[in-house]
């Protein structure tokens, strides 16, 4: 009879480790307001020579996140060509994807590459991921999909 415990122990781990390995985050890095990029316009990051903090004014809702912009140009650019504006890997910071996990970011740690948006947990972080940028995206990119939940 004591292999009984030994049983639902090793039950147990099995159950956790399923529920575990099933947990995923969002397909887009929100802060506590549910905001992307922690409300700084993406349009921003493209077309001024700094990312601008968007406002509620020129809201847009777009997979489970609110994006704010700073003008109803830049919400409607977004609306209509989202897939050229959105960070890649959900916003999530590109160091941690690619060593398999996630983590927040600091808007202002960011880097565009080849077209596309990256950002960072900090400066600090940023510094290490730039380091060897393209071994970072194909790690990341081979990563991703089974970090994040499908929209």
């Amino acid at each position: 009879m004591k292999l009984r415990p030994i049983l639902l122990a090793l039950a147990m781990l099995s159950i956790a480790g399923t529920i575990l390995a099933g947990s995923k985050v969002a397909p887009v890095n929100v802060d506590k307001k549910g905001s992307a990029l922690h409300g700084f316009d993406p349009v921003t990051y493209f077309e001024n020579d700094k990312p601008q903090p968007g406002s509620e004014t020129f809201a847009y809702t777009f997979m489970g996140a609110t994006w704010r912009f700073v003008s109803a140009e830049n919400r409607k650019k977004f609306a209509q060509h989202h897939e050229m504006y959105m960070p890649q890997f959900g916003g999530y910071c590109a160091k941690a994807v690619s060593e398999n996990n996630t983590a927040d970011i600091d808007p202002l740690a960011f880097k565009i590459v080849n077209g596309k948006l990256y950002l960072n947990y900090d400066p600090k972080v940023q510094k290490i991921w730039e380091k060897d940028i393209p071994g970072r995206i194909a790690k990341a990119e081979a990563n991703w999909p089974e970090l994040h939940a499908a929209e």
